[in-house]
């Protein structure tokens, strides 16, 4: 076998090969130093080892004591096959061969570098828990565990990947979970078969079905009290090593909606952000729409005061409102991918004076009105207030469809545009679950966490969109 293993690692440097004789045989460690623990290593393995190189012979009673798992005071565990030796030693566990047996001991030591835990950058919040995941698994588990402290909470590992075998772990409260959604999440994990996943969205996208809606089905999180309260309440999360990410599902529209902070608040609060938040998600994507529907077809609607204002400031403006408000808003969302790629100490700068000082200009200069900047500006500051970045991009993205359908056939255009956006989503399913319960279908009980907040002592029971119907009490009225 040790032949064959070298042979597989052929032009691999950092790889080690240490050989201790012991009692007249030959037995060989073999690891990369970069991804083990060496000090563990050299402490528990290889010093025995070479005590035991220094001790009275008794190979027989040293084998014995090998088979019995008491030769060193780390776990090990036989390994048979040369693929799977490799793939233990590449993924960070060393391995000792001993001449002469036709299987190898391996040692669970690895070690790869990892930031400490940081506070959330994402979904930042005022009240409540500062810690966010990082890119090492075990830790991310570890932050869950410490929030639900429960054999309930079921860890189901899957290793996914021809080449990057990244670890993934599906996790759940058992009995909480529909058994239909754990068992079809678990078959979609189970086939993937793909040359690596490096990030979280892979697996979004592999599993989401072809499903070809810019709408999310998935929900992301950093934040480990996010997965823990999801969690409680039936839905199913993904982790995944080097991804400091979790995803959620099923989902529903409302829900990408929430924020943590909505629940650190009084329920007064929860609620106002809440009304707040929905209309200006709803702002963001249809106010350019609505704004050049009404300048260029149905000015009449206008009051007289207001709509002499808009015709003075777009007297000199030669181009029409739809070309005026896609200039902005294209300007816009150039800015804005500035303002992520640029270093963090000075992208926020530029983004902001960028923007006030591209749309002084075009306003002196004509080529934009006032009024339209102001209506890009608040369009843009809106769509900041949608917690979950995935559905501000889907407003983002609808936010184009719908100005040119409202610049061509106007206040019709946008309404048809939103009758076939609503009919999508009232379609939609996420995991089997309806995207816009409690609205469709109407499910009264429901409406208790979705619009409003009420208070805690009222919501007894969990949304029937994600838990199993045997076990939705969540406390005694």
């Amino acid at each position: 076998m040790l032949e064959l293993i070298k042979e597989q690692l052929t032009d691999c440097s950092d790889a080690v090969y240490q050989s201790i004789n012991v009692y007249g045989h030959s037995c060989m460690l073999i690891y990369i130093p970069s991804i083990v623990d060496t000090l563990s290593l050299q402490e528990f393995v290889a010093t025995p080892l070479k005590a035991e190189a220094n001790a009275k012979p008794n190979w027989p009673e040293f084998m014995e004591r090998l088979d019995h798992g008491s030769a060193f005071a780390i776990p090990y565990i036989k390994a048979y096959h040369p693929d799977r030796v490799v793939d233990l030693i590449v993924g960070g566990n060393p391995i000792l061969s001993i001449e002469g047996l036709p299987y190898v001991y391996y040692f669970e030591i690895a070690h790869y570098q990892k930031r400490a835990v940081s506070e959330s950058q994402n979904e930042l919040v005022v009240i409540g828990p500062q810690e966010a995941f990082i890119e090492d698994i075990q830790t991310n588990l570890s932050l869950l565990r410490h929030k639900i402290k429960h054999a309930d909470l079921k860890t189901r590992h899957f290793s996914i990947g021809k080449y990057t075998k990244t670890d993934v772990y599906l996790v759940y409260l058992e009995g909480l979970c529909k058994p239909e959604i754990l068992a079809e999440m678990q078959q979609k994990l189970a086939s993937l078969d793909v040359d690596g996943i490096l990030g979280i969205s892979y697996l979004a996208e592999h599993m989401s079905g072809g499903q070809l809606s810019p709408f999310p089905v998935y929900q992301y999180t950093e934040r480990p009290d996010s997965v823990a309260a999801s969690l409680m309440e039936g839905r199913i999360g993904i982790m995944q090593d080097g991804t400091p990410s979790a995803l959620l599902a099923p989902v529903t529209f409302f829900s990408l909606l929430q924020s943590s902070e909505d629940y650190y608040q009084s329920f007064y609060a929860g609620s106002w952000i809440r009304l707040v938040r929905l209309f200006f998600s709803l702002i963001s994507m249809i106010l350019p729409a609505l704004y050049v529907a009404i300048t260029t077809f149905h000015s009449q609607i206008i009051p007289s005061d207001l709509l002499i204002t808009i015709a003075a400031a777009r007297e000199n403006i030669p181009f029409p409102a739809l070309t005026e408000a896609l200039i902005m808003e294209l300007t816009f969302e150039a800015l804005r991918e500035a303002g992520t790629r640029i270093p963090k100490p000075v992208g926020q700068t530029v983004s902001i004076i960028g923007g006030i000082v591209i749309g002084q200009a075009a306003v002196q200069a004509g080529i934009v009105s006032a009024p339209m900047v102001i209506v890009v500006s608040i369009t843009g500051i809106a769509s900041y207030i949608i917690p979950h970045l995935e559905l501000g991009l889907t407003f983002r993205l609808l936010r184009f469809v719908l100005l040119v359908l409202g610049g061509t056939m106007g206040l019709i255009g946008v309404f048809m545009a939103v009758f076939v956006i609503y009919g999508h989503l009232a379609h939609l399913r996420s995991f089997g679950s309806p995207y816009l319960q409690p609205l469709a279908p109407l499910v009264f009980e429901d409406w208790k966490d979705t619009v409003f907040r009420v208070p805690t002592q009222y919501m007894n029971k969990r949304s029937s969109s994600f838990t199993d119907r045997k076990n939705r009490r969540r406390q005694k009225p």
